[in-house]
């Protein structure tokens, strides 16, 4: 028998394609870029990651739903996404740590799902074509305005130029000191840091804090807009520079400067995504719009240094010009799969970045190294000054 349901949601791309399916979550419009992620795990965190403002996410996994949602597994308090597409209807949750169903979620924090969409068509033409702007609307009635839709993903800037780390950034500072969750107490609290850290928040994810906290640090978050004079102030062993959202070089219009002054105090400096883009920026290096991305959980980074590859989760749209890289800053890891750059480090100083995000924990442990080289380099770095 035929399926006679009208479709609830609609997704109209820039070029006119338009998908039809069912939608859940919460009822309106939306208007952002399109993505699509691989990972198979993690769509509450995904949703949440502030690195995905400005975006819908196709998810090229069919289940999603099936373990609910819990807020042990929030990045942010809110979602950053600005909606989801997915092959199926969100499934019945499945799993102990289950508080809530993915749609209420979801309608509760508005933000918009579809289902029944052809992810594996949707993908294609993703990776031939770039990541497209899109309208989603979801509308219980099934009434669509598609040339209005059309017409609303035309005129999408997109996210070239765009500073969104301001959007999602802190808005003022604080102390954090929650570690990383462990079997059966949760999340403990650092009782015995052994270094201070600022942490400059473009779009921060809680779970690099807790890897850092877990690193042995007393973690101190400062909004994207501090400057090197507010960092200073709490006398850091160490600076960190998050993850975030946009356009690497739009950010950097006024964090640039501030890394600029980090950078002569000569102190230990570790970023991560945005953070490793702009102190790529600060070095003398520039940034490129890519064409669809690294969104997932499975991508193949080596490390020149050592030859070990490692299994690390993804999640941006421009990237480090390697061929840009000035005297002095080498590269330190690569993507097995473009080649694209996914690490740097300043020859002779304790300053170095990474692309992808050792704190999703893919490997699961593959690239938590990074957070313990931190530490040891404000070790080396106090033990020096003594």
């Amino acid at each position: 028998m035929a399926n006679t349901k009208k479709p609830t949601a609609c997704l109209a791309l820039a070029d006119g394609t338009v998908f039809y399916g069912m939608g859940f979550g919460a009822v309106g419009e939306t208007t952002a870029e399109l993505c699509f992620n691989t990972a198979m795990t993690g769509y509450q965190e995904i949703m949440t990651d502030p690195s995905y403002a400005g975006q819908i996410v196709t998810f090229t996994f069919p289940h999603i739903g099936n373990t609910g949602v819990t807020p042990e597994d929030d990045e942010t308090a809110d979602p950053f996404a600005a909606g989801m597409v997915v092959k199926w209807d969100p499934t019945e949750p499945s799993n102990w740590r289950s508080v809530e169903k993915l749609e209420p979620w979801l309608e509760k924090r508005g933000r918009i799902g579809i289902g029944g969409i052809d992810t594996r068509r949707l993908t294609r033409a993703i990776r031939q074509q770039g990541a497209p702007h899109a309208t989603l609307a979801h509308d219980p009635d099934g009434n669509f305005d598609v040339e209005a839709l059309v017409a609303s993903a035309r005129g999408f800037a997109g996210l070239e130029g765009l500073d969104l780390a301001k959007d999602v950034t802190c808005a003022q500072s604080y102390h954090w000191d929650e570690m990383r969750w462990a079997w059966p107490d949760g999340f403990p609290r650092q009782t015995a840091p052994k270094h201070k850290v600022v942490a400059v928040d473009f779009g921060a994810k809680r779970n690099i804090l807790r890897c850092l906290a877990s690193a042995g640090c007393d973690v101190t978050v400062l909004p994207a807009s501090a400057t090197a004079e507010d960092v200073m102030a709490h006398n850091p062993d160490g600076v960190f520079l998050s993850n975030g959202p946009g356009d690497p070089a739009a950010t950097g219009e006024y964090a640039v400067p501030m890394i600029k002054d980090i950078l002569a105090k000569d102190l230990p400096v570790f970023g991560i995504c945005l953070g490793h883009q702009m102190l790529a920026l600060a070095l003398g290096a520039k940034t490129v719009k890519m064409n669809h991305g690294h969104h997932g959980a499975n991508h193949p980074v080596k490390d020149n240094d050592t030859g070990k590859v490692e299994i690390t989760s993804m999640n941006h749209g421009f990237t480090v010009d390697t061929q840009s890289l000035p005297s002095g800053v080498r590269e330190t890891h690569v993507s097995l799969f473009d080649g694209s750059n996914c690490g740097i480090a300043v020859e002779g100083k304790p300053v170095f970045s990474v692309q992808y995000h050792p704190e999703a924990s893919p490997g699961p442990m593959d690239s938590y190294y990074l957070f313990e080289r931190f530490s040891a380099a404000m070790a080396e770095r106090a033990g020096a000054k003594v």
